[in-house]
């Protein structure tokens, strides 16, 4: 099996980022380090192992939703010392990873699994999952801007894809959006809303799909029921 297909099984990160471990020399095959993506690996005899630690396929399929807080970064460690959301989840046995990202001052719904296949689908572009989030703004945007977010915006010298969003609640200096995109570029929504004057001051990511993070405590996490399960699998 190629060496980035192998760790993305394992739930070590997708394909992509897998690719960009190995290119980055954190990957070992045998204790020889590989930086080519394409290496086959024997996965029945081959030790593996990702930045010193030995990765192997998981027997059982672990699929956990998280309400992750403010102020923790998505990653499995992080060089600044920061809180990893890894930290929330005790008592899992299983090597589980985080599907895509959020911004450390951005909360809500995260999915956190040990299936290669399902981070490969639901990180994908081409699949257009919709997320939505909701978005504490400054101002209230008038009709020709929220038009403009769902006609796309020229973000970073591209495109986005059409989004949905409206208002839910207006105040005098704030208002709160229900935004849905399906692309997942960096600090996207923050970006769009500053594209029409009107910056985020908080923003938490509320659903992927139809899997969504209502009756879940922020900082409290749950194992996804088989419903949700097949529901991601049929994507």
């Amino acid at each position: 099996m190629r060496l980035q297909k192998y760790m993305a099984k394992c739930g070590v990160a997708s394909r992509r980022k897998s690719e960009d471990l190995i290119s980055r020399g954190l990957v070992d095959v045998n204790g020889k380090t590989i930086i080519e993506p394409g290496f086959i690996v024997d996965i029945d005899n081959d030790i593996v192992k990702v930045d010193g630690k030995t990765i192997k396929l998981e027997k059982s399929k672990v699929y956990i939703m998280l309400n992750k807080p403010i102020g923790y970064v998505t990653t499995l460690k992080d060089e600044k010392n920061r809180k990893v959301v890894i930290d929330l989840v005790e008592g899992v046995n299983e090597r589980i990873y985080p599907i895509g990202r959020l911004d450390i001052d951005t909360s809500g719904l995260l999915i956190l699994t040990n299936d290669g296949d399902l981070t490969q689908k639901l990180s994908h572009p081409r699949n257009e999952i919709v997320k939505r989030y909701i978005a504490v703004v400054e101002g209230v945007p008038n009709r020709n801007e929220l038009q403009t977010i769902r006609n796309g915006i020229n973000i970073d010298g591209k495109k986005t894809a059409p989004a949905i969003v409206k208002i839910a609640k207006r105040y005098e200096n704030e208002s709160i959006l229900d935004i849905r995109i399906h692309e997942g570029r960096n600090r996207q929504v923050k970006k769009m809303c500053d594209a029409i004057n009107h910056p985020v001051k908080k923003l938490k990511r509320v659903a992927i799909g139809e899997i969504e993070i209502s009756g879940l405590d922020i900082g409290n996490w749950r194992y996804l029921n088989q419903e949700e399960i097949d529901y991601l699998n049929r994507l």
